[in-house]
Protein backbone atom coordinates (compact mmCIF):
# COMPACT_ATOMS: atom_id res chain seq x y z
CA UNK A 1 0.00 0.00 0.00
CA UNK A 2 1.68 3.19 -1.19
CA UNK A 3 0.02 5.34 1.50
CA UNK A 4 1.47 3.16 4.25
CA UNK A 5 4.90 3.07 2.61
CA UNK A 6 4.93 6.86 2.40
CA UNK A 7 4.08 7.33 6.07
CA UNK A 8 6.49 4.60 7.20
CA UNK A 9 9.35 6.19 5.25
CA UNK A 10 8.75 9.48 7.07
CA UNK A 11 8.42 7.72 10.43
CA UNK A 12 11.64 5.79 9.88
CA UNK A 13 13.47 8.99 8.93
CA UNK A 14 12.27 10.73 12.11
CA UNK A 15 13.10 7.72 14.29
CA UNK A 16 16.63 7.50 12.90
CA UNK A 17 17.23 11.28 12.88
CA UNK A 18 16.43 11.56 16.57
CA UNK A 19 17.38 8.07 17.86
CA UNK A 20 13.81 7.49 19.00
CA UNK A 21 13.87 3.68 19.16
CA UNK A 22 16.40 1.30 20.74
CA UNK A 23 16.58 -2.48 20.87
CA UNK A 24 14.12 -3.94 23.34
CA UNK A 25 11.89 -0.87 23.64
CA UNK A 26 8.27 -1.28 24.66
CA UNK A 27 6.47 1.68 23.14
CA UNK A 28 3.08 2.81 24.41
CA UNK A 29 1.19 4.65 21.68
CA UNK A 30 -1.29 7.14 23.11
CA UNK A 31 -4.51 6.39 21.21
CA UNK A 32 -6.78 9.41 21.50
CA UNK A 33 -9.23 8.04 18.97
CA UNK A 34 -8.17 10.47 16.25
CA UNK A 35 -6.59 9.71 12.90
CA UNK A 36 -3.03 10.68 13.87
CA UNK A 37 -2.53 8.26 16.75
CA UNK A 38 -4.11 5.26 15.01
CA UNK A 39 -1.98 5.93 11.92
CA UNK A 40 1.10 6.08 14.15
CA UNK A 41 0.25 2.75 15.81
CA UNK A 42 -0.39 1.17 12.41
CA UNK A 43 2.91 2.45 10.97
CA UNK A 44 5.00 1.44 14.00
CA UNK A 45 3.37 -1.99 14.08
CA UNK A 46 4.20 -2.62 10.42
CA UNK A 47 7.67 -1.09 10.65
CA UNK A 48 8.74 -3.78 13.14
CA UNK A 49 8.99 -6.23 10.22
CA UNK A 50 12.05 -4.55 8.71
CA UNK A 51 13.41 -2.04 11.23
CA UNK A 52 16.91 -3.11 12.40
CA UNK A 53 16.09 -2.61 16.09
CA UNK A 54 13.56 -4.89 17.76
CA UNK A 55 10.73 -3.27 19.69
CA UNK A 56 7.13 -3.87 20.73
CA UNK A 57 4.08 -1.58 20.65
CA UNK A 58 1.01 -1.31 22.85
CA UNK A 59 -1.97 1.00 22.53
CA UNK A 60 -3.30 3.03 25.47
CA UNK A 61 -6.41 5.22 25.46
CA UNK A 62 -7.30 7.63 28.25
CA UNK A 63 -11.06 7.76 28.86
CA UNK A 64 -11.73 11.34 30.02
CA UNK A 65 -15.00 10.36 31.64
CA UNK A 66 -17.47 12.25 29.48
CA UNK A 67 -21.07 11.11 29.64
CA UNK A 68 -22.08 8.78 26.81
CA UNK A 69 -18.50 7.45 26.56
CA UNK A 70 -19.56 3.84 27.14
CA UNK A 71 -18.18 1.74 24.28
CA UNK A 72 -16.46 4.77 22.75
CA UNK A 73 -13.17 2.95 22.21
CA UNK A 74 -14.67 -0.35 20.99
CA UNK A 75 -13.46 0.23 17.38
CA UNK A 76 -9.89 0.63 18.66
CA UNK A 77 -10.23 -2.46 20.82
CA UNK A 78 -11.45 -4.49 17.85
CA UNK A 79 -8.58 -3.19 15.70
CA UNK A 80 -5.94 -4.12 18.29
CA UNK A 81 -7.46 -7.56 18.87
CA UNK A 82 -7.43 -8.21 15.12
CA UNK A 83 -3.74 -7.32 14.83
CA UNK A 84 -2.60 -8.91 18.08
CA UNK A 85 -1.68 -5.58 19.69
CA UNK A 86 -1.92 -5.17 23.46
CA UNK A 87 -4.46 -2.46 24.29
CA UNK A 88 -5.40 -0.70 27.52
CA UNK A 89 -8.14 1.81 28.40
CA UNK A 90 -7.49 4.07 31.40
CA UNK A 91 -10.63 5.32 33.13
CA UNK A 92 -10.36 8.87 34.55
CA UNK A 93 -12.53 11.77 35.70
CA UNK A 94 -10.54 14.39 33.80
CA UNK A 95 -13.64 15.86 32.10
CA UNK A 96 -15.30 16.49 35.45
CA UNK A 97 -12.15 18.05 36.89
CA UNK A 98 -11.56 20.37 33.94
CA UNK A 99 -15.09 21.44 33.08
CA UNK A 100 -17.14 21.01 36.28
CA UNK A 101 -14.76 21.55 39.18
CA UNK A 102 -12.15 23.89 37.74
CA UNK A 103 -14.35 25.47 35.05
CA UNK A 104 -11.20 26.25 33.07
CA UNK A 105 -11.36 29.15 30.59
CA UNK A 106 -8.46 27.49 28.76
CA UNK A 107 -9.29 23.79 29.33
CA UNK A 108 -6.90 22.33 26.74
CA UNK A 109 -3.75 23.01 28.75
CA UNK A 110 -4.93 21.35 31.97
CA UNK A 111 -6.62 18.50 30.11
CA UNK A 112 -3.42 17.76 28.19
CA UNK A 113 -1.39 17.73 31.40
CA UNK A 114 -3.79 15.37 33.17
CA UNK A 115 -4.06 13.05 30.15
CA UNK A 116 -0.27 12.91 29.88
CA UNK A 117 -0.04 12.01 33.56
CA UNK A 118 -2.58 9.20 33.22
CA UNK A 119 -0.84 7.90 30.11
CA UNK A 120 2.58 7.99 31.79
CA UNK A 121 1.32 6.16 34.87
CA UNK A 122 -0.28 3.37 32.84
CA UNK A 123 2.76 3.09 30.56
CA UNK A 124 5.07 2.65 33.53
CA UNK A 125 2.69 0.09 35.07
CA UNK A 126 2.88 -2.18 32.01
CA UNK A 127 6.65 -1.82 31.63
CA UNK A 128 6.73 0.53 28.65
CA UNK A 129 9.83 2.70 28.56
CA UNK A 130 8.64 5.05 25.82
CA UNK A 131 5.42 6.85 24.94
CA UNK A 132 4.73 7.68 21.29
CA UNK A 133 2.43 10.61 20.54
CA UNK A 134 0.80 11.41 17.21
CA UNK A 135 2.01 14.99 16.70
CA UNK A 136 2.83 15.43 13.01
CA UNK A 137 4.67 18.00 10.87
CA UNK A 138 1.68 20.35 10.70
CA UNK A 139 1.30 20.22 14.50
CA UNK A 140 4.96 21.13 15.01
CA UNK A 141 4.81 24.13 12.69
CA UNK A 142 1.49 25.33 14.11
CA UNK A 143 2.82 25.05 17.67
CA UNK A 144 5.92 27.01 16.68
CA UNK A 145 3.82 29.77 15.12
CA UNK A 146 1.43 29.90 18.09
CA UNK A 147 4.38 30.39 20.44
CA UNK A 148 5.75 33.14 18.22
CA UNK A 149 2.50 35.03 17.66
CA UNK A 150 0.84 34.66 21.06
CA UNK A 151 3.79 34.47 23.44
CA UNK A 152 6.55 36.27 21.58
CA UNK A 153 8.65 33.16 22.12
CA UNK A 154 10.55 30.91 19.73
CA UNK A 155 9.72 27.39 20.85
CA UNK A 156 7.91 24.13 20.22
CA UNK A 157 7.47 20.68 21.73
CA UNK A 158 10.56 18.48 21.34
CA UNK A 159 10.84 15.41 19.08
CA UNK A 160 12.11 13.46 22.10
CA UNK A 161 11.53 14.36 25.76
CA UNK A 162 12.94 12.51 28.77
CA UNK A 163 10.90 12.62 32.00
CA UNK A 164 13.35 11.89 34.78
CA UNK A 165 10.69 11.60 37.49
CA UNK A 166 8.95 8.77 35.63
CA UNK A 167 12.06 7.35 33.89
CA UNK A 168 10.25 7.38 30.57
CA UNK A 169 10.74 9.08 27.19
CA UNK A 170 8.12 10.70 24.97
CA UNK A 171 8.78 10.37 21.25
CA UNK A 172 6.97 11.87 18.26
CA UNK A 173 7.72 9.73 15.20
CA UNK A 174 5.31 11.60 12.88
CA UNK A 175 7.18 14.94 12.95
CA UNK A 176 8.21 14.59 9.28
CA UNK A 177 4.78 13.39 8.15
CA UNK A 178 2.21 15.77 6.66
CA UNK A 179 -1.33 15.62 7.98
CA UNK A 180 -2.62 15.08 4.45
CA UNK A 181 -0.53 11.89 4.14
CA UNK A 182 -1.95 10.63 7.44
CA UNK A 183 -5.47 11.34 6.26
CA UNK A 184 -4.83 9.40 3.04
CA UNK A 185 -3.49 6.39 4.95
CA UNK A 186 -6.41 6.31 7.38
CA UNK A 187 -8.88 6.40 4.48
CA UNK A 188 -7.08 3.79 2.36
CA UNK A 189 -6.49 1.35 5.21
CA UNK A 190 -9.93 2.02 6.76
CA UNK A 191 -8.35 2.65 10.15
CA UNK A 192 -10.83 3.17 13.01
CA UNK A 193 -11.36 6.62 14.47
CA UNK A 194 -13.74 7.68 17.23
CA UNK A 195 -15.42 11.06 17.55
CA UNK A 196 -14.16 13.34 20.30
CA UNK A 197 -16.72 14.16 22.98
CA UNK A 198 -14.85 17.28 24.08
CA UNK A 199 -16.96 20.45 23.72
CA UNK A 200 -13.83 22.40 22.76
CA UNK A 201 -13.01 20.11 19.83
CA UNK A 202 -12.55 22.12 16.62
CA UNK A 203 -12.97 25.44 18.44
CA UNK A 204 -9.45 26.17 19.64
CA UNK A 205 -6.85 28.78 18.77
CA UNK A 206 -4.86 26.04 17.06
CA UNK A 207 -7.67 25.62 14.52
CA UNK A 208 -7.47 29.32 13.68
CA UNK A 209 -3.69 29.11 13.20
CA UNK A 210 -4.15 25.98 11.07
CA UNK A 211 -6.62 27.72 8.75
CA UNK A 212 -4.32 30.70 8.30
CA UNK A 213 -1.23 28.62 7.56
CA UNK A 214 -3.08 26.34 5.16
CA UNK A 215 -4.35 29.31 3.17
CA UNK A 216 -0.83 30.73 3.01
CA UNK A 217 0.61 27.33 2.07
CA UNK A 218 -1.71 27.14 -0.93
CA UNK A 219 0.04 30.22 -2.31
CA UNK A 220 3.54 29.26 -1.18
CA UNK A 221 3.87 25.49 -1.49
CA UNK A 222 6.35 23.88 0.87
CA UNK A 223 5.83 26.48 3.62
CA UNK A 224 5.46 23.87 6.36
CA UNK A 225 8.62 22.00 5.44
CA UNK A 226 10.63 25.22 5.17
CA UNK A 227 9.53 26.32 8.63
CA UNK A 228 10.34 22.87 10.06
CA UNK A 229 13.76 23.03 8.40
CA UNK A 230 14.36 26.41 10.03
CA UNK A 231 13.43 24.94 13.42
CA UNK A 232 16.02 22.20 12.98
CA UNK A 233 18.72 24.55 11.71
CA UNK A 234 18.03 26.79 14.69
CA UNK A 235 18.13 23.71 16.97
CA UNK A 236 15.27 25.02 19.11
CA UNK A 237 13.89 22.97 22.02
CA UNK A 238 15.65 19.72 21.15
CA UNK A 239 15.21 19.98 17.38
CA UNK A 240 18.77 18.84 16.78
CA UNK A 241 19.19 15.69 14.70
CA UNK A 242 21.65 12.96 15.65
CA UNK A 243 23.80 13.91 12.66
CA UNK A 244 24.14 17.49 13.87
CA UNK A 245 24.91 16.32 17.41
CA UNK A 246 27.66 14.02 16.17
CA UNK A 247 29.19 16.80 14.08
CA UNK A 248 29.37 19.22 17.01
Amino acid sequence: MKELQKVMSKVRRAVQSYDMISDGDKIAVGLSGGKDSIALLYALWHMRDFFPKKYDVVGISVDLGFRDSMGLFDPLLDFCLKHGIEYRIVKTEIASIVFDERKESNPCSLCSKLRRGALSTESAAIGANKIALGHHLDDAVETFMMSLWHEGRIGCFSPVTWYDDRKISVIRPLIYTKESDIRSLVKKAALPCVKSLCPEDGNTEREHIKEYLHSFDREHRGLYRRILGAMERGEIDGWQTSEHKNNN
